[in-house]
């Protein structure tokens, strides 16, 4: 796989999740965020570890087919590693990490990887989607949906939740997160983000959610969320949630 000249978050978290899948790129950008920032790599783990905790809660709801945007790599305890009974279709928009992640689970029959743009669900495959979120529409799913809030306007964002809500079966499951307003006190690393990075007080996060009704626990810093034992000493960054579309 030829090494591509320009970063990718995806494998910038891969890295910090102490993966294998980057490059020279990615690592150099990586150091360059933690320079004006600090140590990520507990705040990336804090929130796979958020994103594993949420599918398994979905799972044991009895959802077995999963949708995922934004996914990045598909690996250190992304989806199908957390729920390895399930089928999942990891979709994302960058054809280098694209094809990284079907490098990865070519060897799987029960997760696959294609292109989806999560604002415009049309853009998936119906093979890919028919295949591995079998009766999507017509029973329930589990939409993951993380990484992408912070970098959709408030119009966006509401419409293309709001879109994800008609689409699946009630019953359904929306795992979401947000990015709150922590870089605010980092100029230089809120710049590295790009002129589309959208923080967000925590207060904006329920409304954004429209019809799609956030299980009891609300919408909370990750580490929070239904932590195995006490909640990891992060920082905040990053909120996040799990949502339904209720039954009839």
């Amino acid at each position: 796989m030829a090494e591509p000249d320009q970063p990718s978050t995806a494998r910038m978290i891969d890295f910090w999740l102490g993966g294998e899948h980057h490059f020279p790129v990615d690592v150099a950008a990586a150091r360059a965020f933690e320079e004006a920032y600090g140590p990520c790599a507990v705040v990336f783990r804090s929130l796979r570890e958020f994103l594993g905790r949420a599918v398994r809660s979905i799972a044991d709801a009895g959802v077995d087919s999963f949708l995922v945007f934004g996914a990045g790599v598909p690996t250190r305890g992304n989806v199908h590693e957390a729920a390895p009974e399930a089928t999942v279709l990891y979709t994302d928009v960058d054809p280098v990490t694209i094809r990284l992640g079907q490098r990865i689970l070519a060897g799987s029959d029960r997760a696959g990887y294609g292109f989806g743009d999560a604002t415009d669900i049309g853009t998936i495959d119906p093979a890919q989607l028919h295949r591995f979120v079998p009766g999507w529409g017509g029973r329930p799913v589990g939409v993951v949906f993380l990484g992408l809030a912070a970098f959709l306007d408030d119009e966006t964002l509401s419409r293309t939740l709001d879109e994800l809500y008609e689409a699946v079966a009630p019953g359904s499951f929306l795992a979401v997160d947000f990015a709150g307003e922590e870089l605010a006190a980092y100029p230089r690393a809120l710049a590295l983000m790009g002129p589309a990075f959208r923080m967000r007080p925590p207060a904006a996060f329920g409304p954004l959610l429209g019809r799609w009704e956030p299980t009891a626990d609300g919408v909370g810093p990750v580490a929070g969320w239904r932590p195995d034992g006490e909640p990891a000493a992060v920082p905040d960054p990053f909120y996040g949630a799990v949502a339904t579309k209720p039954s009839a």
